[in-house]
């Protein structure tokens, strides 16, 4: 697939937070090339397609969290707590924000999520098979998907 940003980008950016993986704000910013406030003011103006489920803002804790675990200032100069996009949040996002870049930017979240998907269900797969050939078979299959991940496109 060829996008204005990599799958490997993308896959860096998924946090897991409250057992979902998510995207903060900031993030999704980024990757669209917008400024945070304008991806808030999006969610904020459009409250009916982004329904329980879809983001939750951080707690203080959550948002203290991620301020240790990242030694750069990523967190460090922000006065609200960071709203984080399920995947869901983030489809929605992609009805909202029309651009090339966003179409671009959409189509690799979509696939970095459904490979991360398939990758997580084969390694619950690998646990429970029997026959070898079959795990050689899926063993070589969760390699391709992982450099798909990780590897430039």
């Amino acid at each position: 697939m060829s996008a204005i940003i990599k799958l490997e980008n993308i896959q860096k950016l998924i946090l897991e937070i409250r057992g979902q993986k998510v995207i903060v704000d900031s993030d999704v910013a980024e990757i669209y090339k917008l400024e945070t406030r304008d991806v808030n003011k999006a969610v904020k103006n459009n409250p009916d397609k982004f329904p329980n489920g879809y983001f939750f803002e951080l707690t203080k804790d959550e948002l203290d969290t991620l301020r240790g675990k990242f030694s750069t200032a990523k967190f460090s100069k922000t006065r609200v707590h960071p709203k984080a996009f399920t995947e869901k949040g983030l489809y929605m996002l992609a009805t909202i924000l029309k651009s090339k870049t966003a179409t671009q930017t959409t189509l690799a979240i979509i696939e970095t999520f459904a490979k991360i998907r398939e990758l997580s269900r084969n390694i619950k797969d690998l646990a429970e098979l029997k026959d070898e050939n079959k795990k050689n078979s899926l063993l070589k299959k969760s390699g391709e998907i992982i450099v798909e991940i990780l590897v430039e496109n």
